[in-house]
């Protein structure tokens, strides 16, 4: 065992995907590539900088000599420059060239902003996997009636399909915003130490349309289309704000979904997948504790709450660059993209393999739907000739002394009974019975299923394939 602090979203939570993207080697490997488009770019318009010293830089663009670099960050204590000395050493020629004309945060703050575009792709191809198993569950469901709450009180019933789309429109806006985004994603590209590009106007001898172009240029070699068209020597930290809010608002959505999934197991309704020799607790070895479900709880807390940190980042920057955002930044944006991978990671898992006990809900229903039936008697009675006012009052009566039985005695409830042995209604048993078809209170819940997943998420699906989406499930 090792006796340093491990972080858990590397160890217990967070796939191998996203770790990888947010590892040194990425960052690194990243700082080389944008090294090369820079010396790309420069020799496209222009500058005396030759073939033979790119396809040199290119060759050693993912074989980085890190022993060397971490020295020269002993030596130097800046680990921009201790990089460059270190490309430089495997790059003799190339040497003089790399990162002419740039400062630190053209390789870190570009760096960044390609790494958390690749995050949030894979957060949007996760998001549309909960999405796709979710339609799956509610198309199933479309039709099961099941109690809805208010205040959590039985309220009138829904279905367990329509329940589900409320936790699937939450997605839908979530996706949304992310492609929103993602769309807008711009480079830092190639600014200068303060924003105004001098330097490379002195490279370039004034021209300024090869200083707009090497901007555009480093972007498009980069896969991006578009730089901020204004900064400081950093992008603009509200960029971090927005992408860490999205995460905030996947993690507020799985929480929802993750205290629905804790209710319904207390009930018994319906649960999260349980293995076989998967033990609920150390003393009661009966429990079915929802653990993936708090897990999401847990998880989604800290990133709601990490949002903050980008918020008062940005708020907080001095004129054209300030460092107090450096050290913030290397925590709260790795680990916010960390625990949201690991939120849906454990969403998709548990979304494809929910276990719904429909006797279980039909006894809820039973033991509640006379009350919110009432209505429905009352009106079949009236037509049958007679008083509303006064079968009111006695339904009055006989719901009171059957909310008794159960609330008091801990019995049945046997409002119905009370009623088809009153002769004031002129209803037997079996009529009864016939109004208490829990599908008669669903309202229009199957069509709503229907609709929704026709309309606003099968276009979603039929455009996204997400089929060989391998979920890793941590410990």
């Amino acid at each position: 065992m090792k006796n340093t602090y491990e972080n858990p979203l590397n160890s217990r939570y967070a796939s191998s995907q996203m770790q990888e993207l947010f590892s040194p080697d990425m960052k690194f490997k990243t700082w080389r590539r944008l090294w090369i488009a820079l010396a790309e770019a420069e020799k496209e318009l222009g500058l005396e900088i030759t073939q033979e010293q790119i396809d040199e830089m290119t060759k050693f663009k993912d074989d980085i000599n890190y022993d060397v670099a971490k020295e020269k960050e002993r030596e130097f204590r800046h680990d921009v420059m201790a990089h460059i000395h270190a490309y430089g050493e495997q790059c003799l020629s190339a040497k003089a060239i790399i990162h002419l004309g740039a400062t630190s945060c053209y390789v870190g703050d570009n760096t960044d902003i390609i790494i958390m575009t690749e995050g949030l792709k894979l957060i949007k191809k996760k998001l549309i996997g909960v999405i796709k198993k979710l339609s799956e569950f509610a198309l199933k469901y479309k039709d099961m009636p099941t109690l809805g709450f208010t205040h959590y009180q039985p309220a009138q019933l829904v279905t367990v399909g329509k329940r589900a789309c409320l936790w699937l429109q939450d997605l839908l806006i979530d996706l949304e915003d992310t492609e929103y985004v993602l769309s807008n994603m711009k480079l830092l590209g190639s600014k200068g130490t303060t924003g105004t590009q001098a330097s490379f106007l002195s490279l370039f001898e004034g021209d300024d349309e090869k200083v707009k172009k090497l901007d555009k240029l480093i972007a498009h070699k980069m896969g991006f289309d578009n730089v901020f068209p204004v900064s400081g020597q950093t992008y603009t930290r509200k960029l971090d704000s927005r992408v860490l809010n999205i995460l905030s608002s996947i993690a507020q959505s799985a929480y929802k979904f993750s205290n629905d999934m804790r209710l319904l197991q207390s009930m018994k309704e319906i649960e999260e997948p349980f293995e076989k020799n998967q033990i609920g607790s150390s003393a009661m070895a009966y429990k079915r504790n929802p653990m993936r479900s708090e897990r999401i709880s847990a998880l989604a807390r800290h990133v709601i709450v990490n949002a903050l940190n980008p918020a008062i980042t940005a708020s907080t920057q001095w004129f054209e660059r300030s460092l107090d955002d450096s050290a913030n930044k290397r925590i709260s944006i790795p680990e916010g993209f960390l625990a949201i991978d690991a939120i849906l990671n454990i969403y998709i898992n548990i979304s494809e393999g929910l276990v719904v006990y429909p006797k279980v809900i039909e006894k809820h229903i039973e033991d509640e739907l006379p009350f919110m039936a009432t209505e429905n008697i009352l009106m079949e009675a009236v037509k049958r000739g007679g008083d509303r006012q006064e079968l009111h009052e006695k339904i009055r009566v006989h719901s009171m002394e059957a909310a008794k039985e159960v609330k008091e005695k801990g019995l049945k409830n046997d409002l119905i009974e009370r009623i088809a042995g009153d002769k004031a209604f002129g209803l037997d048993i079996s009529e009864l019975q016939s109004v208490l078809d829990g599908k008669n209170y669903i309202g229009r819940s199957s069509k709503q299923v229907e609709e929704f997943i026709e309309e606003f998420i099968k276009p979603i699906l039929d455009k996204h394939n997400v089929d060989d989406l391998k979920v890793e499930l941590m410990v």
